[in-house]
């Protein structure tokens, strides 16, 4: 009975372990080059479906030491997303504009394609799997 009862506890625990590291994949997301310390950095992890259209998946908020920030968003399953960074310089949790409707604020994407025009999915997007991922972006 006690060999039983061992050999059961020892499949469950083994399971338990297995099924934590599949739980999803851990995103870090390194921001250096940010020209001032004022204000705050919003970062957000979105889908096709949510890319330009408000908040992400995931969101996280930091404020900036020596021009640097850095990001975790974990458990993220399994597919294909977008992140999008803003330099918030006034903290008021919006992109500012100028009267041309250029930003004032500086902004990035993962794939760090700065090209005319707003950002979009497909120059930004990357597919998650199970393993981890290291992104600089660059404002």
């Amino acid at each position: 009975m006690k060999t039983f009862v061992f050999v059961l506890c020892t499949l469950i625990s083994s399971l338990l372990i297995n099924a934590q590291e599949t739980q999803g994949a851990t995103i870090t997301v390194t921001i250096d080059n940010i020209v001032n310390d004022e204000g705050k950095v919003i970062i957000a992890l979105h889908s096709s479906e949510t890319f330009m259209r408000g908040e992400g998946i995931m969101s996280q908020e930091s404020t900036i030491t020596d021009g640097k920030v850095e990001f975790t968003f974990e458990g993220v399953p399994a597919g294909t997303y977008a992140i999008m960074a803003l330099h918030d310089a006034n903290s008021n949790n919006r992109m500012d504009y100028e009267a041309n409707g250029m930003p004032k604020e500086s902004y990035g994407m993962s794939g760090n394609e700065m090209t005319m025009g707003p950002p979009n999915f497909e120059m930004a997007k990357f597919n998650v799997t199970n393993e981890d991922l290291e992104f600089n972006i660059r404002f």
